[in-house]
């Protein structure tokens, strides 16, 4: 399945970023159940409230709650985003060069600990720092991916997914790559065979 999925896709783009976990976290909590254009634009105009745009644990934790809520956050975000703050300076989100000495499991274990994030967010950021064996079958596009290219009426477990996902170890986050990209092909584009 997936090497049908590889030849008639072609490649796909996977670019790891260097960044720093608490922004990968921030801009995650922001985002949160919002469309792209309104969490953008959110997101803009939290980042305006730091100095060069770049938002720092301190800074960030020194901001008012209203500062946040002007922004546009509700007040759930506004309370993650302040714990998010305090579990950066605790060292509980582990910093660039901390992050690279801990399993996939072990930055999870640390990020779910910030209120609003889950572990769908933790593989998520496990993606954006490049780890090459992370496969978020919970995420409803993985699912739809994954039903499209087995031919399935009805999306699957989680757990089915990451039963078959064994097979792709240790390169699942390429797989998963390929799965969001089946998911957004439309029945006609989907490689057969």
């Amino acid at each position: 399945m997936l090497r049908r999925l590889i030849d008639g896709c072609g490649p796909v783009a996977w670019r790891r970023s260097e960044g720093r976990p608490f922004d990968a976290l921030l801009r995650a909590i922001v985002y949160q159940q919002l469309s792209g254009r309104a969490a953008a634009a959110i997101y803009g105009r939290v980042a305006a409230l730091f100095d060069g745009g770049r938002p720092t644990p301190r800074a960030l934790a020194a901001l008012a709650p209203e500062q946040l809520r002007a922004a546009g956050l509700s007040r759930a975000k506004t309370l993650a985003l302040h714990d998010l703050a305090a579990k950066a300076r605790r060292g509980v989100v582990p910093g660039p060069r901390t992050v690279r000495a801990l399993s996939d499991e072990e930055v999870i274990e640390r990020v779910v600990q910030v209120r609003g994030v889950g572990r769908w967010t933790g593989e998520m950021l496990l993606l954006h720092l490049g780890r090459p064996d992370v496969l978020p079958a919970t995420d409803l596009g993985i699912r739809r991916g994954f039903a499209r290219a087995h031919g399935l009426d009805e999306l699957p477990e989680a757990e089915e997914i990451l039963a078959y996902g064994e097979r792709w170890r240790p390169w699942r986050s390429v797989a998963a790559l390929y799965l969001w990209r089946a998911a957004d092909l439309s029945a006609e584009d989907l490689p057969t065979g």
